[in-house]
């Protein structure tokens, strides 16, 4: 992988993780037009990338995250503390007063993203083979960026939700969650489709970024995790793993911007012209998959 491609891959990868517009259906195509292959540019180089844009996660939802962690601690003390009440009444009969584990927006929140990331983790597992052979068709990336251009088209013109967290139901959590699996496959954006399921299930404008954006952090360490098991055995070289270290900087950058940018977008309403552009894109993908597979 020369200086180039990591620049241009990383800049991609930062402006389209977060924009609707699929980041993996964007590298397909890339790499398409520079001649290479996911293995070529590297899978470490793939996690390192994800891992640069969650930093944009992490900069950008930092108070929120940083409750949503301390919350996490206090569900698990609560947890202990009314097992040693069970305990007690086993042991001595005495009716115990349990302690409300959740009880406010933030656990709330906690427990919809672990829903949330059960099928996600399943549909990543099983539908692993399918993603390795559509990850370098454009066929695939085509298709997959006009499931995402109608899913952005249907959510510009529904009804804005009021939900926020306390509302919420966990049916709701389950089919974000299946939204976020099925973005494994190239060209469905994962931002795309997890903030649209969110407006369909009548959420906030503003919960349903939050929680597309925060949910994503257990799936691409999740991800990355599973990926590094193919790494063992793999030199370290200095010079290829500087030029990834670079175009993993130029993603977090370029990514925390996107994420002010989508933000905005949201309030707005201004989906429309993200579908038209990857319904542009897929079809390009689709014709030039057909050319060459003609030629």
């Amino acid at each position: 992988m020369t200086l180039t491609e990591s620049i241009l891959l990383g800049l991609l990868q930062g402006l389209t993780e977060f924009l609707p517009v699929s980041s993996s259906g964007h590298l397909v195509i890339l790499r398409q037009l520079l001649g290479t292959s996911a293995a070529e540019t590297g899978i470490l180089f793939d996690v390192m990338l994800h891992l640069g844009t969650l930093a944009a996660v992490f900069t950008a939802f930092w108070s929120d995250i940083r409750r949503l962690a301390r919350e996490t601690v206090c569900i698990f003390r609560d947890g202990i503390q009314n097992l040693k009440m069970l305990y007690k009444k086993l042991r001595t009969g005495e009716e115990p007063r349990y302690t409300r584990i959740i009880h406010n927006n933030y656990r709330k929140f906690i427990l919809l993203i672990l829903i949330s990331t059960i099928p996600t983790a399943f549909i990543g597992m099983v539908a692993e083979p399918a993603v390795e052979f559509a990850s370098g068709s454009l066929l695939a990336a085509g298709i997959g960026l006009y499931v995402t251009s109608v899913m952005l088209l249907v959510v510009d013109f529904i009804k804005d939700g009021e939900k926020l967290p306390r509302d919420a139901g966990y049916w709701c959590a389950v089919v974000i969650g299946v939204c976020q699996g099925l973005a494994v496959f190239p060209g469905v954006s994962r931002s795309g489709i997890t903030i649209a399921a969110c407006l369909l299930c009548g959420f906030h404008k503003k919960f349903s970024v939050k929680y597309s954006f925060i949910m994503s952090i257990p799936a691409i360490l999740g991800a990355a995790i599973w990926e590094l098991r193919s790494l063992s055995g793999i030199k370290f070289q200095a010079l290829p793993f500087l030029y990834g270290l670079i175009g993993v900087i130029i993603a977090g950058v370029v990514g925390y911007f996107c994420i002010g940018i989508m933000i905005k977008l949201i309030r707005r309403k201004r989906f429309r012209y993200f579908a038209c552009y990857c319904f542009l894109i897929g079809t390009a993908a689709l014709v030039c998959h057909f050319v060459m597979g003609a030629s």
